[in-house]
């Protein structure tokens, strides 16, 4: 499963790209104005030279399909990298279907349902991006979203990556491998907090009390 970044702040992606995980970003009009974005496509091309080769997410807000394919030629003449998300909506797919057949890559967003997911990808969407999350808020299962919606492009051979969004929490990134999922898309936060373990860092301060005890002189404590 590849790890996206999902973020607008070029701080944030600078220091993610560093470690070397990163396979892509994702971004929203909430994200870009959370980062203070004023020019949000110079953001858009910032981040795509600090990911390089990656998928890069921007969204439309038009809501009609006459909009929405306006805006997203515009954005994917920004950089070879950019993909473009679209909402689950009528108008939505269709100006997918229309991208599709223009060469340009679609990430369908605010997919809630099993259902949604089977239109993105008979629409000819690159990506579905389930918010995992955001059901969980309501008392669904977020994640049985994302197991139904893999098991069924795997079975119909829909070409289609399944994007785990609105993860919260390191457990949201191993249930969505577990499910299946071909990406989670990940806040800095949650990003960071996959390396962290107690006792991985118990047995750093140990081998380096260990180490330090080495090269003390012998008698003298350390």
């Amino acid at each position: 499963m590849k790890l996206f970044l999902d973020s607008a702040d070029l701080d944030e992606v600078r220091e993610a790209a560093g470690w070397g995980v990163l396979s892509g970003v994702t971004t929203n009009p909430s994200l870009l104005a959370k980062a203070g974005a004023r020019d949000f496509q110079s953001v858009i091309r910032e981040i795509c030279t600090l990911v390089p080769g990656g998928p890069i997410s921007a969204e439309v807000v038009s809501e009609d399909t006459a909009g929405m394919l306006r805006e997203a030629r515009e954005l994917a003449a920004l950089h070879p990298q950019v993909v473009i998300k679209i909402p689950m909506t009528p108008a939505g797919m269709a100006a997918v279907r229309a991208l599709k057949d223009e060469g340009i890559r679609t990430n369908v967003t605010l997919v809630f349902s099993t259902a949604q997911g089977l239109l993105a990808a008979a629409a000819g969407a690159s990506f579905v991006s389930p918010f995992v999350g955001r059901l969980d808020d309501t008392g669904a299962d977020g994640m049985a979203v994302v197991r139904e919606i893999v098991s069924i492009y795997r079975l119909y051979g829909y070409p289609t990556e399944v994007i785990a969004a609105s993860i919260r929490h390191p457990r949201h990134v191993v249930e969505a491998a577990l499910a299946g999922a071909h990406i989670a898309t990940i806040p800095f936060k949650v990003l960071r907090q996959l390396f962290e373990h107690p006792l991985t860092r118990q047995g750093i301060e140990r081998f380096l009390a260990d180490w330090r005890a080495l090269q003390a002189p012998r008698g003298v404590e350390v």
